[in-house]
């Protein structure tokens, strides 16, 4: 990208940005002005320039995904989608942390446009972006195995936006090694590195080089530092966005330094930035240094928004491409096509019912055996109908039979592919947990996962806000007696069925 393409009302955007992230903090009386205002140039150049996206339609299918896992952050998301023209208003920017807003204190799910996710605790976006990016893979597999990369119209990235907070928790270690054994090369982690939590500086719990630990994991990774004046290098984030996209066996990470709050002059790189408004003399003083009126607030110049909707032509442009790519493949996979539109209208197979066979079977049979027997009875007749174990399946009885496994091209697991309908999670319920939840956001497969019932406490959290979002995962919770008395008082799950 050229200094042209990048010009003085690309820099006003990114002000502007900042801004009214410090403006919508402050009306509130609470929240977390410093990472967004950190974090702009990040969002406004991915928003304006590399996330393929359309305003005018949220829920278009060939659109990139953006998941703000940082969610306590919410204003850095919602400023960019007002400022891109997804129907937010200035009115909801300065109701932000209101009850009854479209621009509650974290992102919702199915409140504001352009929210994939509702993120919740810190790690279950990127957690969750993992199956996005798992769900984007079987779904090309599926509809259009051969595809070369980039030409089926079923190809979009999954940008995310992570914290500190999120790289520290526990579920994104397990998803991240997950995506790595994947290698979901469509999955990209933008981590702001700040160094701050609510406690002061991460040196006092986080001094781990995370980007040699990415590297272990199996991801990409790449670093943008500072510019002179002390932000973000906007110049030095495109080359890094560049060469993400250019990776297509691995997912990246980028680690983003940037100085939390800044330009706060006092306030800057403090946890006081982290999560309290910055006051009435800091914001005044952020609008000084950056060439604004102080003593006006929520200030968004016509001109500066017009160019900034700009960006809906573009998706405009974008969302043509597309449906023209998707007419070329309809006619030469015309089976593939009814099958793409029976799943898009979230419609059953005609034939479901009469595929599950009744049971006749003399004396008893467990539960988790006759659970299998569906499963593999429904999979018959839905391709889109996948999943797998926190490696259980022989005890949980969740392996399609035929179905092979899920897994990158080159693996060497016998019968193994990128279309693979057994889903191998690993020792890793939490993040198995999220990214059935990413799956299933996706509105076209069909998912479940399988764990014995007591370790659905290891999942919770992602279970909580798949019940939030009310989005159609299953989950397969075996070894449910109370009488397992060999395995112990520790496998027995009397208290779980009530919490």
């Amino acid at each position: 990208m050229t200094d042209m393409e990048w010009n003085d009302l690309d820099r006003r955007l990114v002000d502007t940005a900042r801004v009214l992230a410090a403006d919508a903090v402050h009306k509130a009386g609470s929240g977390h002005p410093g990472t967004a205002m950190a974090m702009a140039p990040a969002a406004t150049l991915l928003f304006q320039r590399y996330l393929r996206h359309d305003p005018a339609d949220p829920h278009w299918r060939g659109r990139d995904r953006f998941v703000l896992s940082a969610g306590h952050a919410s204003i850095l998301l919602y400023i960019q989608l007002y400022l891109s023209g997804y129907g937010l208003t200035l009115d909801d920017l300065k109701s932000l942390r209101t009850a009854d807003s479209l621009t509650p204190g974290h992102p919702e799910y199915g409140l504001t446009p352009g929210v994939e996710t509702t993120t919740g605790p810190l790690g279950q976006g990127l957690s969750t972006a993992v199956g996005m990016a798992m769900e984007q893979r079987f779904i090309r597999g599926m509809l259009d195995a051969g595809a070369s990369p980039g030409q089926s119209p079923f190809d979009y990235n999954i940008w995310t936006i992570a914290g500190d907070g999120c790289l520290e928790e526990g579920i994104t270690s397990e998803a991240s090694s997950q995506a790595g054994h994947q290698q979901l090369g469509n999955l990209v982690v933008i981590y702001d590195d700040n160094h701050i939590t609510i406690e002061g500086n991460t040196d006092v719990t986080f001094s781990e080089d995370v980007e040699r630990r990415y590297r272990a994991y199996g991801w990409h990774t790449l670093h943008v530092d500072l510019s002179p004046n002390g932000s973000v290098d906007v110049f030095g984030l495109a080359k890094a966005f560049d060469a993400a996209l250019a990776e297509i066996h691995r997912p990246t990470l980028i680690r983003v330094r940037s100085i939390i709050g800044w330009p706060a002059p006092t306030k800057q790189n403090t946890a006081a930035a982290h999560g309290s408004d910055l006051g009435s003399a800091e914001v005044a003083a952020v609008k000084e240094i950056l060439g604004f009126d102080p003593k006006r607030s929520f200030q968004v110049d016509e001109e500066l928004l017009a160019y900034a909707r700009s960006v809906m032509l573009r998706g405009r442009r974008m969302h043509q491409e597309w449906s023209e790519r998707l007419a070329v493949w309809r006619d030469d996979r015309p089976a593939s096509a009814a099958l793409f539109d029976r799943i898009s209208a979230q419609r059953l197979p005609d034939n479901l019912a009469e595929a599950i066979a009744p049971f006749n079977t003399p004396g008893s049979i467990s539960t988790r055996v006759a659970s299998g027997k569906v499963i593999n009875e429904i999979a018959g007749v839905m391709p889109e109908f996948w999943g797998g174990s926190a490696d259980l399946a022989g005890s949980n009885e969740t392996s399609i039979i035929d179905g092979g496994s899920f897994e990158p091209e080159g693996s060497m697991v016998p019968g193994a592919s990128i279309k693979g309908r057994i889903i191998h999670f690993g020792i890793r319920e939490h993040a198995m947990g999220a990214a059935l939840n990413g799956i299933a956001l996706d509105g076209l497969s069909r998912v479940y996962g399988g764990t014995f019932f007591v370790f659905s406490d290891y999942m919770r959290g992602a279970v909580r806000l798949s019940a939030l979002m009310d989005i159609p995962v299953t989950y397969v919770w075996t070894h449910d007696s109370i009488g397992l008395g060999e395995d112990g008082p520790t496998h027995q799950p009397i208290e779980h069925l009530a919490a």
